[in-house]
């Protein structure tokens, strides 16, 4: 059997399994939220940004492990990329995207903060000669951010506990969280790779393929979780997965990554500005209008497009 005709089929299955199990997640993780008291807002952005990372995770990690610094770093910026236009853009064509103020004020900037750091500390080789410094201390970074959304969860807790509907069973919700990730990250790594396969009959360089194929792959549970969230009109879990997951990716997996290897970062400074420049233009759209329109989605989606044309340009 050719491989062509193994990618092909394995390409629907991810498909399948990535919208079963995202239809599952949000169910669950809006239920669960209501069940202890705590928004699905805080729920998305620490839990369900965590596993729709994963397959980030295990991608970045395991090339670093293997010495292929231009897979760790490709993959990660080009998530981050896709993460604010292509599954933000999606989601809000969907259905317009509300925002929360509290979004605004607290996990946009801090995704901001986080963004600018990547790019300061790998214009000071920080992620290359000095990498052991930078990803411990990127590390340190991820451990405060844990710790204050922590506490965030734990004072959202104490101040709504009682408004919150306790009806439901707890264990099941969790039980579909767990399911539905599983079903995410399942069908995200079948997706990669078939993607895989497709760009090796390409002959498509590393780096590129890291940087839009392998990252849209990894990006896929982030896609379908925030356009099925957006389609049930639960928009903190649709904002809240995107910019949990760019944390994740930044603070947590590049930052374990340079612990193991030099990331090479000075040579993707140019896409490490785009993605910078896509950080603030998503700040401002959420700041100034508290709403991403679908004018907007579409707006994000063409820049997306743009991005990928220079890319293969």
């Amino acid at each position: 059997m050719t491989p062509l005709l193994i990618a092909i089929p394995a390409f629907f299955t991810g498909i399948i399994l990535l919208y079963k199990g995202s239809d599952i997640l949000v169910d669950g993780t809006a239920n669960t939220a209501a069940q202890i008291g705590v928004s699905s807002l805080i729920i998305s952005v620490v839990i369900v940004a965590f596993g729709t990372s994963a397959p980030e995770f295990a991608i970045s990690i395991g090339a670093a492990i293997q010495r292929h610094a231009d897979i760790s770093a490709g993959n990660i910026i080009g998530s981050c990329i896709a993460n604010l236009l292509l599954v933000l853009g999606l989601s809000a064509v969907i259905q317009p995207i509300k925002i929360q103020k509290k979004i605004i004020k607290r996990e946009m900037p801090i995704v901001t903060i986080v963004t600018f750091i990547l790019l300061v500390s790998s214009m000071f080789g920080l992620l290359d000669e000095y990498h052991t410094i930078g990803g411990l201390m990127f590390l340190v970074f991820f451990a405060l951010f844990l710790l204050y959304f922590i506490r965030c969860a734990q004072q959202e807790r104490n101040n709504t506990l009682n408004s919150f509907s306790r009806e439901g069973n707890l264990l099941r919700n969790i039980t579909l969280i767990i399911l539905g990730l599983i079903g995410v990250i399942a069908g995200a790594w079948i997706l990669i790779k078939s993607a895989v396969i497709l760009a090796n009959i390409l002959h498509i360089s590393t780096f590129i393929v890291s940087l839009s194929m392998v990252a849209v792959g990894t990006s896929l549970p982030e896609l379908v979780v925030s356009a099925m969230a957006a389609y049930k009109r639960e928009a903190d879990i649709a904002v809240g997965n995107v910019l949990g997951s760019n944390i994740f990716n930044i603070l947590l997996i590049l930052g374990a990554s340079a612990i193991l290897i030099p990331l090479n970062m000075r040579e993707a400074l140019d896409y490490l500005v785009i993605l910078v420049i896509v950080t603030i233009v998503s700040f401002i759209t959420l700041y100034t209008g508290g709403v991403i329109s679908r004018l907007e989605g579409v707006a994000f989606l063409v820049m997306y497009t743009m991005f990928i044309w220079y890319m293969f340009s």
